[in-house]
């Protein structure tokens, strides 16, 4: 495997494992934003292992995988998850609706999301 390939599905597990860490400490807000670094490095890695060439630096999932041509081989529940966590990125760095985020992101909804987020890793990383 390509020694950049490599590089970004390193850096997604790490990043997983953090959201884990974040679930396991309460941290909501941040097991959102660890989840969305997870999938946006699994996907830069799936770009660079297609496209041969480096990712774009973008934080959108979406730009990523239609940028990699790769957006349309995803189910709609997929695509969901994707427009679902794509915010979560922005919402935590700059938290300017702290209080409504942290209320929508319950200890469940959280579980939830690193459920989902563990799938599509695995899914991209089985195409590899």
């Amino acid at each position: 495997m390509d020694d950049k390939v490599q590089y970004w599905l390193e850096i997604s597990d790490y990043d997983l494992e953090t959201a884990e860490a974040m679930l396991q400490s309460k941290r909501y807000l941040y097991v959102g934003f660890m989840c969305h670094q997870s999938i946006e490095k699994i996907f830069k890695a799936y770009f660079t292992g297609i496209k041969a060439e480096t990712a774009p630096f973008s934080h959108s999932l979406s730009y990523l995988a239609k940028k990699g041509d790769f957006y349309e081989s995803f189910s709609e529940e997929q695509k969901d998850f994707i427009d679902q966590i794509e915010p979560l990125n922005i919402e935590a760095r700059y938290p300017s609706h702290k209080e409504r985020l942290l209320k929508s992101l319950t200890e469940d909804k959280c579980i939830e999301i690193l459920h989902k987020t563990k799938e599509l890793q695995q899914w991209i990383k089985m195409k590899l």
